[in-house]
């Protein structure tokens, strides 16, 4: 059997993740996940493909979405400080047009203030947008849904399972191992000892299972499988220090996880069929399955 053993919300787009033991899932994804974006002054989003240094801010976002807190290290350890800023969330100044992935949205510019603090961090001019109340994108896939700023689907699920037989065939190249955080999940699954086999629910534990679950119920929430998580340039990034340390993972990746239609995929994206709460240890129900896209 499959169990939530981590909620990862990514408040602001290509930023630092927070983990809770509960989140709400909306349906647009978990509660306030990527409803902030950086951009150039041109609308442009920037994410850590190239801006690493994005990696280094953690923002903070209130439940009631109100007030957003952006804090950041400066130091290649992480343990020196950059400077915290603290925002009135605004719903109403003017939009701005945005482009995410040539596609053109609005954004509700956040003010100068926040601006101010993000260029000088990232060390080009840069300003912070949210999402205003009319967004209406649609992600693609299988299951299409409701998505914020997300790169696609609303919801990026991941095993530990996966991770681990990676890990392992990394360390079969002699690479080091490395942590979940590097492909920034919502959700994570985990198996409990002594479920590990390939019938029935247990199915849900293997490496990449992920990969062939077409509808999971967790909770009272169900999610549709939308597409397979095609990797890029973000997975080269050690988070903790907000560089590129390439060429791992994406190169022991695609020898043995190259999708069908190009690329290298490790992990699934996920659209919200039905809204509900999520907390760690609510048990991960496969309801349909499928065949891999691999």
């Amino acid at each position: 059997m499959a169990y939530v053993v981590d909620l990862i919300c990514y408040p602001v787009k290509g930023c630092a993740g927070t983990s809770s033991n509960d989140a709400l899932l909306t349906p647009a994804g978990l509660a306030h996940d990527r409803s902030f974006m950086v951009i150039s002054e041109d609308g442009t989003f920037r994410t850590q493909r190239r801006h690493p240094r994005l990696a280094l801010v953690r923002p903070a976002i209130s439940t009631d979405g109100t007030r957003l807190t952006l804090d950041a290290a400066c130091g290649a350890d992480g343990t020196g400080r950059f400077g915290t800023l603290c925002l009135d969330v605004t719903t109403s100044a003017p939009r701005r047009d945005v482009d995410l992935f040539g596609t053109a949205y609005q954004g509700i510019d956040q003010g100068d203030e926040a601006a101010a603090w993000l260029s000088e961090f990232l060390g080009t001019p840069s300003r912070l947008v949210r999402v205003p109340p009319e967004h209406d994108r649609i992600a693609d896939g299988l299951t299409s849904g409701p998505s914020g700023y997300a790169d696609s689907s609303a919801v990026h699920l991941l095993s530990r399972a996966s991770l681990a037989l990676l890990n392992q065939r990394m360390a079969e190249r002699g690479a080091p191992i490395l942590p979940m955080n590097r492909f920034r999940p919502n959700i994570v699954v985990d198996s409990h000892e002594g479920h590990d086999n390939d019938s029935g629910s247990d199915r849900a534990a293997l490496p990449h299972a992920e990969d062939r679950a077409r509808r999971i119920s967790i909770g009272g929430a169900e999610l549709g499988y939308a597409k397979p998580a095609v990797r890029c340039a973000v997975t080269l990034v050690e988070q903790e220090a907000g560089a590129r340390r390439g060429p791992e993972p994406l190169r022991t990746l695609a020898s043995y996880r190259r999708a069908a239609s190009g690329g290298v995929m490790f992990g699934a994206k996920f659209s919200v069929i039905t809204p509900g709460k999520l907390s760690v240890g609510d048990e991960v129900v496969v309801q349909e399955w499928g065949d891999a896209e691999l």
